[in-house]
C-alpha cells in the first residue's frame, strides 16, 4: 500500500528557535517559522508528523526557483539530515522574511 506524500497540516505553533507565534497560513501547510525560517524535524513526508527525531532544522542556504520563488535548504542539528522546503512568500498571513531569504541565497547569513 502506497503512503501519502503530503498531508495538509496547517496548525499554528510557537517557534522553537525564536519563540515567536506562527499563525496558520490558511491555504497550505506551514512547517517553518516565517521570521527566522527554522523548523522542526517532525515529518517524514510533508505534514505527516511521523518523524521521531524532533531536532531543530536550521536554514543553511536558499536556492532561487523560477516557479516557486525560493527553496529553503534546512539541516537538522540533531541527526544532520538535509531537507528542502518551499518558501511561503505569497502567504496572506505572515509571509516569509524576504530579506533573510535573500541573505541566505547570497551566503551572507
Amino acid at each position: 500500500m502506497e503512503q501519502k506524500r503530503f498531508t495538509k497540516n496547517d496548525s499554528g505553533f510557537i517557534c522553537a528557535n525564536c519563540g515567536k507565534e506562527v499563525l496558520p497560513m490558511g491555504t497550505s501547510s506551514r512547517n517553518h517559522c516565517p521570521f527566522c525560517l527554522c523548523s522542526l524535524h517532525v515529518d517524514i513526508n510533508p505534514g505527516d508528523r511521523a518523524n521521531e527525531c524532533g531536532g531543530l532544522l536550521r536554514p543553511i542556504r536558499t536556492e532561487p526557483d523560477a516557479r516557486r520563488g525560493f527553496i529553503i535548504i534546512h539541516k537538522c542539528e540533531r541527526c544532520g539530515e538535509i531537507r528542502r522546503n518551499r518558501a511561503a512568500l505569497d502567504a496572506k498571513v505572515q509571509p516569509d522574511n524576504r530579506s533573510l531569504l535573500i541573505k541566505l541565497t547570497a551566503g551572507q547569513f
